[in-house]
């Protein structure tokens, strides 16, 4: 049977996560009319966030209510190229979401900029420490765009969301105690920064006797009521605990759902269309110009969206095997080193150290905020001297008290067994006695770490898995380890009568059955030469023109923040290059 063919539109939009919905704000501000494609269902603060329906732990932490269902969509892993790799079949080491909002609805709200040599690195470090100080097989390079250039888009999405928070320097006037080592900004944070927990207030006092540098994260969990540019309020966080995984029934973290929709709600322009989905981008006979995309609707039936412009705006993996599925750029092969799609993938490097405290110190963990926490830097990007010590790379240090659920969150000192009388008394004597603190370091890429399509597995649309190749190389493992070091002369400072340490080991391969983080990044990076990436500075494919692709499977390598920020100040920025430069005479924005 014949696809359906619907009627002609400016621009389709797959996938209606952060850079969905900012993308689709921009092109219909610009007069475009624009469908937004979703795999998942609807989904918005009602009824999702509905009080008291959407802190039930067991449905959303446990079950996973707002993640992907593995049955109908997953990817294989395998830790190097001569393995077999198997399909992930239980959410544990990261959780994508689906529906509308995607991560942007369950995300925890830490919203960080990014260290501006991260967007240099290779460069930077090649300048400081030397070309051989770059480990053979690390395939780090430049994202082909500034931190100067996407600063008005750094500081516009932090209006967006909301962001509650305290800068340092403000056009280079020291305005607060914020974070000494902030890159340069143009304003204020929309908001002043929320409330410390005791946990947190502890960490910064230990760490600020040792000499470092604590500052208040920046939280798009509002501190107060807010009105955003686009005219939609906010109320303020009440420090229920239950942010990462779930929608928020106050209104006050900012997601997809909360602080764009409900504008783009107004727009005669605009149509999000849900349970679409897509199984490609379709491209004319010459392969260098998208025509649209393909989709299944919600019955089933093959549906042909036809636009002029193609935004791919999924999770990272799914934009990296939309691409390969629809021959849009070489695929990497990591014998030769050639070919750009999928090629420098990478992910998130997490250390946690768990400090438990006398039964007189209560640190009540229960409350808490998915972005409110303190943390040092010294130890991030490049703010301490790599020399000596032999990697690349960094991490922010913090204590980000999100809430400790009764189910998924407790924590007892080693020793303890897992189960049985014993454990019950010790999750009494330490569950309002504990503080977590984590390192959520960088993670390089390399030359065999990458994402193709699985030769054997298959989804149900028939169509093949995406292969992860990925595992801990001994860079990331170094760095890992050093600054979990560091970390832990915090934890002593504060007093604990014992502490727990978990962090990268020397041999320890990536398991699966540990929750890291949900941010993975590259695949589809960004750069300034198509022979070594898949999309030019402005997010534009180097092959195709008219087909965007935005998300983190831009970054060239993984940054020591969480990804939000820089994922929602490049869609910002390439917005801007559609709107200014490729409607007005469509092609490519760089020469190749």
């Amino acid at each position: 049977m014949a696809a359906q063919k619907k009627p002609h539109v400016d621009a389709v939009i797959v996938g209606f996560g952060w850079t969905g919905a900012i993308l689709a704000k921009e092109l219909t501000e610009a007069g475009l009319k624009v469908v937004a494609l979703e795999r998942g269902e609807y989904r918005d603060t009602y009824p999702d966030g509905a009080y008291p329906n959407t802190i039930d732990e067991l449905t959303y932490s446990v079950r996973k209510k707002l993640f992907i269902d593995l049955s109908k969509n997953t990817v294989s892993i395998r830790h190097g190229v001569n393995d077999t790799a198997l399909p992930y079949r239980q959410l544990a080491a990261f959780t994508p979401g689906e529906g509308v909002g995607g991560a942007g609805l369950h995300w925890s709200g830490v919203h960080f900029r990014v260290a501006p040599e991260e967007l240099r690195l290779r460069s930077h470090y090649e300048e400081r420490y030397g070309k051989n100080f770059i480990p053979e097989g690390m395939t780090i390079q430049d994202a082909g765009v500034s931190y100067e250039e996407l600063e008005p888009h750094f500081d516009f999405a932090e209006k967006v969301f909301g962001t509650s928070g305290q800068a340092y320097k403000v056009k280079g006037q020291i305005v607060g105690d914020g974070n000494i080592f902030d890159a340069p900004r143009s304003d204020h944070f929309p908001l002043p920064p929320q409330l410390n927990t005791y946990s947190a207030e502890r960490f910064g006092r230990a760490a600020r006797e040792l000499g470092l540098h604590p500052y208040r994260l920046p939280s798009a969990n509002t501190s107060g009521p807010y009105t955003n540019p686009y005219g939609v309020q906010m109320g303020p966080c009440n420090f229920c605990g239950f942010c990462s995984g779930y929608a928020c029934y106050m209104y006050s973290k900012a997601s997809p759902n909360l602080n764009i929709l409900p504008a783009l709600k107004q727009t005669p322009n605009f149509e999000l269309r849900v349970k679409c989905h897509v199984l490609r981008v379709n491209l004319d006979d010459t392969k260098k110009r998208s025509t649209g995309v393909t989709y299944l609707d919600a019955a089933g039936r093959e549906v042909e969206q036809p636009a002029d412009l193609v935004i791919v705006a999924a999770f990272q993996y799914h934009n990296v095997r939309l691409l390969l599925l629809s021959g849009i750029g070489k695929p990497y092969d990591p014998v030769s080193g050639e070919g750009v799609v999928g090629k420098n993938f990478a992910y998130q490097n997490l250390s946690t150290i768990t400090a438990f405290f006398d039964k007189d110190t209560y640190t009540n963990p229960y409350i808490g905020a998915g972005g409110n926490g303190v943390a040092v830097d010294d130890f991030n990007a490049d703010n301490f001297d790599h020399g000596p010590l032999g990697f690349v790379g960094g991490s922010p240090c913090w204590v980000n008290q999100a809430g400790t659920k009764p189910i998924s969150g407790i924590a007892t000192p080693a020793g303890t067994p897992n189960w049985g009388s014993a454990w019950k008394q010790s999750v009494k004597d330490n569950y309002l006695h504990t503080v977590s603190m984590d390192a959520h370091g960088s993670n390089m890429t390399y030359r065999d770490v990458y994402l193709d399509l699985d030769p054997t597995y298959k989804d149900p649309y028939g169509q093949p898995l995406l292969r992860m190749t990925f595992d801990w190389k001994d860079n990331d493992i170094k760095m890992a380890r050093y600054v979990t070091g560091q970390m832990h002369k915090i934890a002593e400072a504060m007093g604990p009568v014992a502490i727990n340490v978990y962090t990268r080991e020397f041999g320890g391969h990536f398991d699966t059955r540990r929750y890291q983080t949900t941010h993975l990044v590259g695949g589809a990076i960004m750069g300034t030469d198509p022979k070594t990436s898949v999309l030019n500075r402005y997010l534009q494919s180097w092959d195709v023109h008219n087909v965007f692709v935005m998300g983190s499977s831009a970054f060239p390598q993984g940054i020591g923040y969480n990804p939000t920020g820089l994922v929602a100040a490049l869609a910002y920025w390439s917005a801007k290059a559609i709107r200014e430069q490729y409607l007005k005479n469509p092609g490519p924005l760089v020469s190749a």
